[in-house]
């Protein structure tokens, strides 16, 4: 079985609610276009999703979700290992997430607490920070090296 990872396109929607659904994951907020989202799809099957969404030199991680049955191959870790290098690309200074669960998980990818007043004002701004993430959920951050070679 071969695991391709790739942009998710508008016709991918559906199931990527699905898959967010599927592990408990907000849906109420996904842009239509999906853009900055990547899907893990195994042989056409969509198995995975995380998103970026980006505010001029900060971003926020959001929607990663891996299917409960295909859950501890790896398959996480490569969809943010691929926004990890996007947002680099872009040049993104520092990226946000918020979890209620993961805290623990999105360490080993450089992503540490922070306090909800540290956060810049575009972060605070969106849907996820001010109103459908619960205010216990935890926020994390991540500062990228955009340093050019």
């Amino acid at each position: 079985m071969a695991l391709s990872i790739e942009s998710a396109q508008p016709h991918d929607k559906a199931a990527v609610v699905s898959l967010l659904e599927q592990v408990d994951l907000l849906t109420q907020d996904l842009p239509d276009d999906l853009p900055n989202f990547v899907i893990a799809k195994e042989d056409a099957t969509p198995v995975g999703v995380a998103g970026l969404e980006t505010f001029g030199s900060v971003g926020l991680l959001r929607s990663v979700a891996v299917a409960p049955n295909q859950q501890g191959k790896g398959i996480a870790a490569q969809l943010i290992g691929r926004l990890l290098e996007a947002a680099q690309a872009i040049h993104l200074r520092d990226l946000y997430l918020i979890t209620t669960t993961a805290d623990g998980y999105f360490t080993r990818f450089g992503f540490a607490p922070v306090s909800r007043e540290q956060v810049p004002d575009p972060i605070q701004q969106t849907q996820q920070f001010s109103g459908l993430c619960p205010s216990s959920a935890i926020v994390m951050k991540c500062s990228l090296n955009t340093q050019s070679a």
